[in-house]
């Protein structure tokens, strides 16, 4: 969804959230340093993976309060609308806080007032450790917006350009003032929740055959090279290229000190 996000345009989400910030352009160095609790994070060090921030990037952080990001992310897009700045906020939660009640009291209050506010729904099919099917009374997750008057739909999260189309089409209702929009991306996760999370709620071979035939990188891969756009040698340039970057944040983060105990009276309210 970065890809139809314009300067300006805000993003909150949960604690799985490291994706995000690279997405959003935040620096790999900052971020693995957070992750290993140094200095040279973009929370001091003090923060960890749940609570990273970047007020350049307007990335208002990961959240460890399942469903907590949700009113958050309309307060976001309540301030941009106040304001008439004509930005958007990309509101990140998954299958298992869509059953929370703090995201319907939301849901009713982001319609009322017509903010500029994308609910995105990342549903990988299992929350922490229980099927969708199991928890979510109803097949899809965006019609539960129907009640509050909130359009939305569900995309394949597997397809790049199909994820980048709906957000397209998302993106232009909130910006033409018509109030929030619903995205239910339909995805799959094929490591545990953690990594104290052995995955034996399913199959081995259902996550095989997704790794198989859906996943996504893989996907846009052959369609680069089926299609002529790059060649299988321009494609391990960038692979060469990311291994690098990783290689270099790693060592970043090795290298840069933990936080001065005084650290523990800074940027604290009391």
């Amino acid at each position: 969804l970065e890809a139809v996000a314009e300067e300006g345009d805000k993003r909150v989400t949960s604690y799985r959230d490291h994706g995000h910030m690279l997405a959003c352009g935040m620096d790999a160095n900052g971020v693995m340093a957070e992750l290993t609790g140094r200095e040279g994070g973009y929370s001091k060090g003090k923060g960890g993976s749940m609570h990273m921030f970047s007020k350049e990037k307007h990335f208002y952080g990961g959240h460890g309060i399942v469903g907590a990001q949700v009113p958050l992310g309309a307060g976001l897009a309540f301030a941009d609308k106040y304001l008439d700045n004509g930005r958007v906020t990309f509101t990140y939660f998954g299958d298992g806080a869509a059953n929370q009640g703090q995201v319907y009291e939301t849901f009713n209050m982001a319609a009322l007032w017509s903010l500029p506010v994308v609910f995105v729904i990342e549903n990988n099919q299992y929350a922490m450790g229980t099927a969708q099917a199991r928890s979510t009374s109803t097949e899809d997750i965006h019609t539960r917006g129907k009640p509050f008057g909130i359009p939305g739909e569900a995309v394949d999260g597997m397809d790049v350009l199909a994820v980048k189309a709906a957000g397209a089409k998302a993106v232009a209702h909130c910006r033409s003032g018509k109030g929030p929009y619903i995205l239910e991306i339909k995805t799959y996760r094929y490591r545990g929740h953690s990594m104290s999370d052995p995955a034996k709620y399913r199959t081995r071979e259902e996550v095989q055959k997704m790794r198989d035939e859906r996943d996504p990188i893989e996907n846009v891969r052959i369609m680069l090279v089926e299609g002529g756009h790059a060649s299988e040698d321009d494609l391990k340039v960038i692979d060469k290229e990311i291994k690098e970057i990783v290689n270099a944040s790693a060592e970043f983060a090795k290298t840069s000190p933990e936080p001065a105990l005084d650290e523990l009276w800074t940027d604290i309210y009391a």
